[in-house]
């Protein structure tokens, strides 16, 4: 098993195996939503983990069509899957935390996927700009593995700019926005003395949304210092799954501990 076959194929169906499974999870234990999040936000929550999954498992498509533009077509489609729709949905579900009986103000949701769409439409258009051709990456048995060929010409450094600024803002931003708000829920909770897990599950919260942040940051970090290739996204690959095991903490810790007196029954 070569190193192309773990980055395209394995990588990201463990990935999107674990947020399908994180996504299980959180219906399995809805009896603590409105804990935890408020019924909207938990079921929001719930929608973005599956939409994760569905994002990760369908990377191996990118690679397997064929030639130019197939590899172009699924990465566009993807990404603004990504940017526009569950980047914005998981902060959006975090801003259901708001104390009022219809969740976050309109006015936040809106703002969340109207630049969320925007960053996705840029990056489509960059994409299509910069990318004109196709290249083999690896042959497993019969099937040839493409990838597009990503910005090549030294005189497209402008667009790789735009290109990874458009994703610092969605998913980075958002994410990194909903770890902030976690972390400010989490210092700011009044009812620790019911349910003392809470701040405990939030932490874990907090944490994943960072990694999974941070793992973008250091796969662009990475672009920008000439290394932009398919390999460098096992960063965030791997950046998602142990984000989700610690999203996965999060969901199975309960929100208080179990009474000494009912841990003998």
């Amino acid at each position: 098993m070569n190193f192309s076959f773990i980055v395209t194929f394995l990588l990201p169906l463990i990935a999107g195996s674990m947020y399908f499974l994180m996504a299980f999870q959180v219906k399995r234990t809805s009896k603590f939503r409105s804990i935890m999040f408020g019924e909207i936000g938990f079921r929001k929550l719930e929608t973005a983990f599956i939409l994760f999954g569905i994002y990760f498992i369908t990377r191996p498509l990118q690679n397997i069509l064929g030639t130019h533009p197939w590899p172009l077509i699924i990465n566009c489609t993807r990404q603004l899957f990504l940017m526009a729709l569950i980047s914005p949905s998981i902060l959006v579900a975090i801003f259901h935390w708001v104390p009022t009986p219809s969740g976050a103000p309109r006015s936040n949701k809106f703002a969340a996927y109207s630049i969320g769409v925007l960053m996705g439409i840029i990056f489509v258009l960059i994409n299509t700009i910069a990318v004109t051709e196709s290249k083999i990456i690896s042959i497993w048995g019969n099937i040839a593995i493409y990838d597009p060929m990503w910005f090549h010409s030294q005189s497209s450094i402008q667009l790789v700019l735009i290109h990874l600024t458009c994703q610092f803002v969605s998913p980075v931003g958002f994410l990194l926005l909903a770890a902030a708000y976690v972390r400010h829920r989490r210092h700011n909770y009044t009812l620790t003395n019911i349910y003392n897990l809470m701040p405990t599950k939030w932490k874990y919260l907090e944490a994943s949304l960072i990694i999974f942040a941070v793992s973008f940051i250091l796969a662009g970090i990475a672009a920008i210092a000439g290394l932009y290739y398919t390999y460098l996204w096992t960063i965030y690959f791997t950046g998602a799954i142990i984000s989700g095991f610690f999203e996965m903490k999060s969901i199975k810790l309960p929100p208080r501990q179990i009474p000494n007196d009912l841990k003998k029954i």
